[in-house]
């Protein structure tokens, strides 16, 4: 694939109310977008998921913004590339910073795609049309107004973000407004320990899933709960690579993951977390960060392969923004939203409005 240039943008977005869980209130969202191009015009988009402060990962914006200028697409620029699979191998001298990477590849992906007149989808070999979406019900959503958005958008499941214990009136309450809404609810690590009777407790409540119970390391803790528990228990921050994966599957620490191409390191590697757990006959879904569309549209082409048959985190353009930075949003539909089918990830930048909330623009070569 021929390369020539890149740009970044540092942008801030309000978002339509605070989302807020355990760890606190996110009241806008700070990201970077990486823009590649090549000799014809052509770019490709790729979205840096990190936030602002490590609340969710090591990673914050700031330290990703230095890594991308300095590291990694000097890197990328300094040998030939002929195929998007082969950013990983360029970046493994690069400790974790999962994030950063992703955002390249992504770009790479994006515009590779572009270059063969194909969608990313077709790249990857996905299957699916449509996407089955579901929502995330914040600590500061109103619960009936969220509820009623969920019931009229056609949303297939909920995910409940909770506090310690105060998770079962929660969970109760969202059961009051609208018993048949599948639902799980999202730890968020803030567990430890000697809560697992507590969590085990919740077997009764009929929940989908309990997300990340306990800290990313703590896989034992994670495979004692669900010896316990009837109910599935899935891992997000436990997984950022292959071999997490594995290992996870290797123990019994879950019966579901949650794939996150930013928190993976990349499409590559979340491909291969997904064929892991296809072919351990677990299936998988594609969590979201509070990202713009053109993260969004990346997650559509991931979440059309096979293994993907719950429904993710994958809401429409806006649902956290009243702007968000494409030309057409992303929407959701009857409980699902279209995957572009377009050439690469089949969404137009409103580049005009990127740097209207670009605080920061990087270039080079």
């Amino acid at each position: 694939m021929e390369l020539r240039s890149y740009r970044l943008f540092r942008y801030t977005l309000p978002l339509k109310q605070p989302f807020t869980t355990h760890a606190g209130a996110l009241n806008e969202r700070e990201g970077i977008i990486v823009e590649l191009q090549d000799n014809e015009g052509c770019s490709g988009f790729g979205e840096g998921v990190a936030f602002a402060i490590p609340f969710y990962t090591s990673e914050t914006v700031a330290s990703s913004w230095i890594l991308l200028q300095e590291t990694l697409l000097p890197l990328l620029f300094a040998k030939k590339v002929n195929h998007p699979t082969e950013v990983p191998q360029l970046f493994s001298g690069i400790v974790g910073n999962q994030m950063a990477k992703a955002a390249v590849e992504g770009a790479a992906w994006d515009l590779y795609a572009k270059q063969q007149g194909k969608s990313l989808v077709a790249c990857i070999g996905g299957t699916r049309t449509k996407a089955k979406a579901g929502a995330v019900i914040s600590l500061s959503d109103d619960l009936e107004q969220t509820i009623e958005m969920i019931r009229s958008q056609g949303f297939e499941r909920a995910k409940l973000k909770v506090t310690k214990y105060n998770e079962r009136r929660a969970i109760e309450l969202v059961k009051e407004i609208d018993p048949e809404l599948p639902l799980m609810i999202d730890g968020n690590g803030m567990y430890k320990k000697e809560d697992i009777s507590l969590l085990a407790g919740l077997d009764s409540l009929n929940l989908q899933m309990i997300e990340q119970p306990f800290i990313p390391g703590d896989i034992v803790l994670h495979q004692r709960l669900q010896q316990r528990m009837n109910t599935s228990i899935c891992l997000d921050e436990t997984v950022e690579s292959f071999s997490d994966a594995w290992q996870a599957l290797e123990l019994g620490a879950c019966r579901t993951i949650n794939i996150k191409i930013g928190r993976v390191g990349g499409l590559t590697e979340a491909i291969r977390i997904h064929n892991l757990c296809q072919q351990a006959g677990l299936a998988v879904w594609c969590g979201g960060m509070v990202e713009t569309g053109i993260s969004k549209a990346h997650n559509l082409a991931l979440a059309s392969l096979p293994g993907f048959s719950i429904p993710g985190d994958l809401s429409g353009s806006d649902r956290y923004f009243d702007r968000d930075l494409l030309i057409n949003p992303l929407r959701v539909e009857q409980g699902s939203i279209r995957i572009p089918d377009e050439p690469g990830i089949g969404v137009e930048v409103d580049m005009e409005y990127l740097l209207y909330v670009s605080s920061e623009v990087s270039t080079g070569k």
